[in-house]
C-alpha cells in the first residue's frame, strides 16, 4: 500500500511566484482595458513582455525568450497584426524570414504597460519598504540558481554572502 504524498505545511514558493505572475498579467491587461484598448488579452502579454528592438525580432526569439513554444507564438503575433499592434515585416538578413515590430498604436500600447509596471513598482516601493528590494533580489537569485548549471547537480549551490 503506497502512502499519500506528503503536502507541505505552507504554500511552496512556486505556488506564490506564479500566483502573483498571474495577478500582474491579469492587472496589466485591465490597465490597458481601462484606457480604452479593448482588444488586450493575457496572451498578448508574451509579445510585450519581449518585443523589445525598435527593428523587430522573429517570431522564433520572441518564443523563446517568453519560454512558449514557435506555434503559440505565432498565434498571438497573428492575433496582434489583426489588432493592429503589431506588423511583419522582411528581415534584411533573411528575405525568407519576417520581423515582428510594433505598429504605431502597438508601441502606444506597450508605454502604457510600461508605465503601468512602473507605478506598480513604486506602489510597492511605498507600502513594502527595504522588503520589496530584498524580494527583487531575492528572486533574481532565485532565477541564477535555478538557471545555473548547479540546479541540475546534486550538490546545493553555496550560499550566497549576506548583504548588510
Amino acid at each position: 500500500m503506497s502512502r499519500p504524498a506528503e503536502r507541505p505545511d505552507r504554500k511552496p514558493l512556486i505556488a506564490l511566484v506564479d500566483r502573483a505572475n498571474r495577478a500582474l498579467q491579469a492587472d496589466m491587461v485591465r490597465a490597458a482595458q481601462r484606457e480604452g484598448y479593448d482588444m488586450a488579452k493575457p496572451s498578448h502579454n508574451a509579445v510585450f513582455g519581449f518585443l523589445s528592438a525598435p527593428e523587430g525580432q522573429r517570431t522564433v526569439d520572441l518564443a523563446q525568450r517568453a519560454g512558449i513554444t514557435r506555434q503559440s507564438m505565432g498565434e498571438v503575433v497573428r492575433d496582434m497584426v489583426d489588432l493592429g499592434i503589431v506588423e511583419l515585416v522582411p528581415d534584411p538578413a533573411d528575405g525568407r524570414a519576417k520581423l515582428v515590430r510594433y505598429t504605431e498604436a502597438g508601441r502606444a500600447q506597450a508605454h502604457l504597460g510600461f508605465r503601468h509596471i512602473r507605478r506598480f513598482e513604486q506602489r510597492l516601493t511605498d507600502e513594502l519598504g527595504d522588503d520589496y528590494e530584498a524580494a527583487r533580489r531575492v528572486l533574481e537569485r532565485v532565477v541564477e540558481v535555478l538557471e545555473s548549471d548547479d540546479a541540475d547537480s546534486a550538490e546545493p549551490p553555496a550560499p550566497a554572502p549576506r548583504s548588510s
